[in-house]
């Protein structure tokens, strides 16, 4: 697999969603999602969706440039109409408007629909952790098609549907909850099936019902587990909650629509600290409880203890100065599409990796 730099991978991605009729500035919010992603070692919701998104434009399931509405509002909620527009674009500039609010308010909400795809989530908490905030946001994929089992079934009824919560600290590097509430994001059966590797036991089933470690039985009738394992059944409540936050909530409603179009439905989140106790006194205590947890002696075979959002930091630092390994399959599409454009000298693609 090729390692590339960061900065490439944006200069690649811009340069290829401009092509496919994308604003400059919507492209760079974009990218930096994506990269972000990247970066913390999600490379599920990294490059390997570029293509992905490509795509969706093609056939109209994402617009760019897309308006942006509101549809009802108070001093602490809005409802976000995306109009099909990027989830990146969308998303981020609803979480901005949420903080906005709980600054004045100290609590504020939202709910998004009609938007593609928002990628990792914590890229939205992290900004309210940023403005000195707890950020909260939970997801699910609206009316399409669906890739998880309820707990005792076989058959896919819901999204992957994951919830972030993100806690504004004084440590190094962020401390937050990404999570799906499957057993893995199906951004991650996709990068299994991209670099040819199986899954470990407990995230798939075929579509006999039986466990498989074959990624690619979850596009041939398979799906998903809840998260949990045997007990599944907690994953599987957590995942029921946030289909009814981001579907039922949003009028965007659950099952599976004909068309297939991804369709982003989310709730999110904002409290101001200072609202319930010196935002900086919060701070430090979030740095000691985190160093108390670290403190831990390991388990035997552990390397010890991290707090949530740690391992990320450390692969965010290793990656911005070693590079991005980028799975072959995906890099042959980036370089396809460049050629597609006209852009592949441009963009470096005849050198040798």
């Amino acid at each position: 697999m090729p390692k590339i730099s960061a900065e490439r991978l944006g200069e690649i991605g811009r340069a290829l969603f401009v092509a496919a009729g994308t604003p400059l500035e919507e492209a760079e919010i974009v990218m930096r999602h994506v990269i972000n992603a990247n970066l913390a070692g999600h490379d599920s919701h990294g490059v390997i969706q570029i293509p992905t998104y490509v795509e969706r434009i093609k056939v109209g399931h994402i617009v760019p440039g897309a308006p942006w509405k509101i549809v009802q509002e108070s001093s602490t909620t809005t409802v976000v109409d995306g109009h099909w527009g990027f989830g990146y674009v969308v998303n981020e500039r609803a979480m901005r408007l949420t903080i906005e609010k709980a600054e004045k308010s100290n609590v504020a909400a939202a709910t998004v629909f009609r938007q593609g795809h928002i990628g990792r989530l914590a890229s939205y908490t992290l900004m309210a952790a940023q403005a000195g905030m707890i950020g909260l946001i939970t997801a699910d994929s609206g009316r399409s098609p669906k890739a998880v089992a309820p707990f005792g079934g076989r058959e896919a009824r819901l999204g992957t549907n994951p919830i972030s919560i993100a806690m504004p600290s004084d440590l190094e590097g962020p401390l937050y909850l990404d999570m799906a509430t499957s057993a893995a994001a199906a951004g991650k059966i996709a990068l299994a099936v991209a670099r040819n590797q199986p899954v470990p036991d407990g995230w798939i089933i075929g579509n006999d019902g039986k466990p498989t470690n074959d990624p690619r039985q979850l596009r041939q009738g398979g799906a998903l587990l809840p998260v949990g394992g045997s007990e599944g059944y907690k994953g599987y409540g957590l995942s029921v909650m946030v289909e009814i936050l981001c579907g039922l909530l949003t009028g965007l409603g659950f099952g599976v629509e004909p068309t297939g179009r991804h369709n982003d439905g989310c709730f999110m989140a904002v409290f101001k600290v200072d609202a319930f106790r010196p935002l900086s006194q919060f701070k430090k205590d979030i740095g000691e409880f985190a160093q108390y947890l670290k403190a831990t002696k390991p388990a035997e075979g552990g390397s010890g203890v991290y707090y949530p959002g740690e391992i990320e930091h450390l692969r965010e630092q290793d990656r911005c100065a070693n590079g991005i390994e980028v799975e072959d399959a995906t890099w042959y599409k980036l370089r396809s599409l460049a050629e597609a454009y006209g852009l592949a000298d441009q963009l470096g693609f005849t050198e040798v990796e």
